[in-house]
């Protein structure tokens, strides 16, 4: 009998400009498998009901902002790297459970990686939400030990530190600013939104450091550019976007995030096509 499940959506708010349904329809397709992909706007107010009211047609759930965090508490199971940063961007309907998985701190790896940066001692983090924290660990499974948080409400970030303790990172925070702090960081990481990030850094770390930011709408964005300018290497967000979705396809295909899909670059390279 052939499998009922196959509906899926990016859920989040705001979300009309999500590339999301582009690359996951793009990974289906070259997987063979007739499954539909759409974006629900989606606050987290509503969040429970929508949940509550989707039948036996749904495989699973992509979120993003403001959602990440919203979405625990309606989880009957949580992958280890939910608890471990704190927030889930994956919901898998299986075995009657809502269980939540995070491909976040993967796909920052990934990303990373994708630009040789193979290990990592110091970084500078601009943001201090839930993807954040997913960057926090990310960092740290590629050796960082310090890192400086900039965040317009510092109160905000002391879940941070407290996430720095547990993963063996001294965060330090600091306000809003371009202030790196002592010496130039590997890598600074933006995690706000597109068109919210206003800082302007030393001509030194932009040439330095490598900027990896998660925005991508629009792209480039004015740090990226200021990046370029100065002949720095750069990240964009549409590669993290790329690379969670490898991990989100692996769960809804297979249910796990760290078992490749059946001929798996050759998915990667449909789904980075597919936004190119």
């Amino acid at each position: 009998m052939s499998d009922p499940r196959t509906r899926l959506a990016v859920l989040g708010s705001p979300i009309a400009h999500s590339k999301s349904p582009l690359i996951q329809r793009a990974a289906y397709r070259e997987l063979g498998l007739d499954w539909s992909y759409e974006a629900v706007e989606m606050t987290g107010d509503r969040l429970p009901v929508f949940v509550d009211s989707l039948d036996g047609s749904w495989r699973g759930l992509s979120l993003t902002m403001p959602l990440k965090r919203d979405i625990l508490p309606l989880l009957d199971r949580a992958h280890p790297m939910v608890e471990r940063v704190g927030g889930a961007n994956t919901v898998l309907f299986a075995d009657n459970e809502v269980q939540g998985f995070n491909t976040d701190v993967l796909g920052a790896v990934a990303s990373l990686r994708s630009v040789g940066v193979e290990s990592l001692e110091s970084v500078t983090l601009l943001g201090a939400g839930a993807t954040a924290a997913s960057v926090l660990v990310a960092v740290g499974e590629l050796g960082a030990r310090r890192a400086v948080v900039c965040a317009r409400t510092p109160a905000k970030a002391l879940g941070l530190v407290a996430l720095g303790e547990q993963e063996g990172i001294e965060v330090v925070v600091r306000e809003w600013s371009a202030d790196v702090g002592p010496g130039i960081p590997d890598a600074v990481i933006s995690t706000v939104p597109g068109g919210q990030n206003d800082l302007v850094f030393p001509e030194a770390v932009r040439a330095s450091s490598v900027l990896f930011d998660v925005a991508y709408d629009p792209w480039p964005s004015a740090l990226a550019l200021a990046w370029q300018e100065a002949g720095g290497a750069v990240v964009s967000g549409l590669e993290l976007l790329l690379q969670q979705a490898v991990g989100q396809v692996r769960i809804f295909v297979g249910g796990d995030p760290d078992a490749p899909l059946p001929d798996e670059p050759r998915v990667l390279e449909a789904m980075r096509a597919a936004v190119a």
